[in-house]
């Protein structure tokens, strides 16, 4: 009996304020059945001890499975009578632990499914719990996901920040993160500036705060802790050198295009050269660039880029074509015409069709006209000269490197422009000289004739200290995109749900 006794007090270790009666197995389910301690209990109005009985009553209550095995646990507890006059009459005693208030689960089980639910959510949290022998449907765990009560707000020496959308172009929050050990800290429910700087005043403690190019944060930050290190992120520097490098590379066009298949001389290509005359015609007798373009009803922005051209074949942007059914034959078709130059081209479209070609003869034809067998390789995109430009140069196969290193020395400029983007690419790697560095990378940016470059370079200097920091210390803000990330797809699982 004291081994059986003893057995009990290890298994039911959770259950010992509790003294255990009787334990029966019945298939799928183990009942326990128990009763409170005979000590005396304090009356929760007064605080008088008392061990007066009123009345008993049974409580039935859920505990954690045994042996895959639901645990169903039938106590007796007390109501009990308070001696003093002017309290409450009767009450029933609670064990704080074990028996909590209109509960029908214990503790210890409802830790359990809380961090299912935390962590699972909805269904994917029932399936888990069906298979720990805990049976609930997905509005309780909805429920016991709601009643968990949040975490402390714990200040962390490195702040990640960073906005998400609650609804696209309407509703926007902010989140904070422990950009160290990449846990979410907070969620304000606006993305201005006022709602961090009263964020930060509340909650000292801070050194480094990560962010993006938001001018609403760094000046959030500066408000309310001057003296704080603000790290720019080095994404978003790289991104904004992509977006400058892509103009670059449209702009000079009709440089690199003439590597491969000639510009454009269709309708467009001819709009722009006379575009492009006229607006210098205007600028050569003197007038502005607003009164250019009302003179010529164009955009003002169109107009200055009119200008920055010094020849108009730099506006020409060389032809872009979408793969087609055709390419798998073009090497065949390119040695048949040089064989015999004069083959009828419906003789060609029988040849490829015997060897499976699956298209139409319109098609065909058109690939024929737009003269795609006979340049040397099809044509390229700006798009995909930027790509091969911010690429790392160990990952470029043989045929992209040369054809990168064909395309870059078209002209002076885009020579520059690849040497200022391998330059900055070694900015990235966070070391103590990197500071020095950008100054000498941004002076020879401005020497060279890249104009968008220069924007790039003025926008580095609006937000030169977080910029610094971001090249010399190893701090970044990837870890509150994750978490952003994370936040959609919790979003998405539980849209409809749980407001």
């Amino acid at each position: 009996m004291c081994e059986a006794n003893r057995l009990i007090k290890l298994v039911f270790s959770g259950l010992s304020p509790l003294v255990i009666e009787d334990v029966s197995d019945e298939g799928g389910l183990v009942r326990v059945r128990a009763r409170t301690p005979e000590v005396a209990v304090a009356c929760p109005g007064c605080g008088v001890p008392t061990s007066r009985v009123h009345s008993y009553a049974e409580r039935t209550l859920a505990d954690v499975a045994l042996d895959e095995r639901r645990v169903l646990l039938v106590v007796r507890v007390r109501r009990l009578v308070c001696p003093s006059r002017g309290c409450r009459q009767t009450f029933r005693e609670q064990l704080p632990g074990v028996l909590e208030r209109y509960q029908r689960r214990t503790p210890r089980l409802a830790a359990q499914i809380g961090v299912v639910v935390r962590e699972l959510a909805g269904r994917g949290s029932v399936r888990v719990l069906s298979a720990l022998a805990v049976c609930l449907s997905v509005q309780t765990a909805l429920r016991c996901l709601l009643r968990l009560p949040l975490p402390p707000v714990t200040v962390p020496r490195v702040l990640g920040v960073d906005d998400f959308a609650l609804r696209r172009r309407r509703r926007y929050a902010t989140v904070l993160i422990d950009a160290e050990t990449r846990q979410r800290v907070d969620v304000l429910p606006d993305r201005g500036a006022d709602a961090l700087e009263a964020w930060l005043r509340t909650h000292p403690g801070v050194r480094v705060v990560c962010r993006d190019g938001s001018g609403a944060y760094a000046e959030a930050v500066r408000r309310a802790l001057p003296d704080v290190i603000q790290v720019s992120d080095r994404w978003h520097i790289w991104h904004n050198l992509a977006q400058a490098v892509l103009k670059e590379v449209a702009a000079h066009s009709g440089c690199w295009a003439k590597a491969g298949p000639p510009p454009n001389d269709g309708p467009r290509a001819q709009t722009t050269r006379e575009r492009w005359q006229q607006v210098h015609d205007l600028l050569d007798q003197g007038v502005g660039l607003l009164d250019c373009a009302r003179r010529l009803n164009l955009g003002l922005n169109t107009v200055k880029r009119y200008a920055r051209a010094r020849e108009p074949e730099r506006l020409v942007r060389a032809p872009v074509y979408r793969p087609t059914l055709v390419d798998p034959y073009r090497d065949y078709l390119k040695r048949r015409r040089a064989e015999q130059p004069a083959v009828p081209v419906l003789h060609l479209f029988r040849e490829i069709k015997e060897q499976g070609y699956p298209g139409s003869y319109n098609l065909f034809v058109r690939y024929i006209n737009q003269g795609r067998v006979d340049s040397d390789r099809p044509a390229i995109s700006p798009r995909r000269v930027t790509r091969l430009l911010l690429t790392r140069p160990d990952t470029l196969t043989d045929s992209q490197r040369d054809r990168l290193d064909e395309l870059t020395n078209a002209c002076p400029e885009m020579i520059a422009l690849a040497g200022l983007v391998r330059g900055f690419a070694d900015l990235l790697h966070p070391a103590d000289g990197n500071a020095h560095r950008l100054d000498e990378w941004i002076t020879a940016a401005r020497a060279a004739d890249l104009p968008h470059l220069h924007s790039f370079t003025r926008g580095l200097d609006l937000d030169r200290d977080a910029v610094n920091a971001a090249l010399t210390l190893p701090h970044h803000n990837g870890g509150t995109e994750g978490v952003n990330t994370k936040t959609k797809r919790i979003m998405r699982q539980m849209h409809g749900r749980a407001g």
